[in-house]
């Protein structure tokens, strides 16, 4: 049976998903990189947690879709 290697796109999204940001690093995004870094800290403590998975989240699509 074969195992299946991650590709750049699956690698992106799951840096992104542990830490938001770095997925874009990976891509080359680096303003979205900026951004992610900066919002979802923010997002997950002023709003308590509620809204923060959501920028978690989007990172690791975002991540996932910017791939050249």
């Amino acid at each position: 049976r074969r195992q299946r290697q991650l590709g750049i796109r699956d690698r992106a999204a799951v840096m992104s998903l542990v830490l938001p940001g770095v997925g874009q690093i990976y891509t080359g995004r680096f303003f979205w990189a900026l951004f992610f870094f900066l919002f979802t800290p923010g997002f997950w403590l002023g709003t308590g947690g509620l809204l923060g998975w959501v920028f978690h989240i989007w990172a690791a699509w975002h991540a996932y879709n910017s791939c050249k």
